[in-house]
């Protein structure tokens, strides 16, 4: 389960605890203290007991993953408007290379 890092982090500072004493507290090992400020990961045993701990409720903790709604605008290009123009700076591109290597041999 994702939770918020730096929350669990401000909240153990907050107290002046250090990552042992908050792994005592939780009943959790040092390294899974240690796992959860830095990358966000917890079992939800781990969430549980940190959310005890804190004496906050659970969702304070977690972090937001709702989907997010994506929205389609309207392009600029089209499709075919997009392969014409890939095309064409293509042959730019090639045309310059070439033009440079012309330019080197002679």
């Amino acid at each position: 389960m994702e939770i918020n890092a730096l929350k669990v982090k401000n909240l153990r500072s907050g107290q002046h605890w250090t990552q042992q004493h908050l792994a005592d507290a939780c009943g959790i090992s040092l390294r899974t203290v240690q796992r959860v400020e830095r990358y966000g990961n917890a079992s939800n045993e781990t969430l549980m007991s940190l959310a005890a701990v804190f004496n906050v409720d659970k969702k304070i903790l977690v972090l937001d993953t709702e989907p997010v709604e994506v929205i389609k605008q309207g392009s600029a290009f089209n499709q075919k408007q997009l392969l014409i123009a890939a095309t064409a700076a293509g042959a730019v591109i090639g045309a310059s290379l070439m033009y440079l290597m012309m330019l080197i041999e002679i």
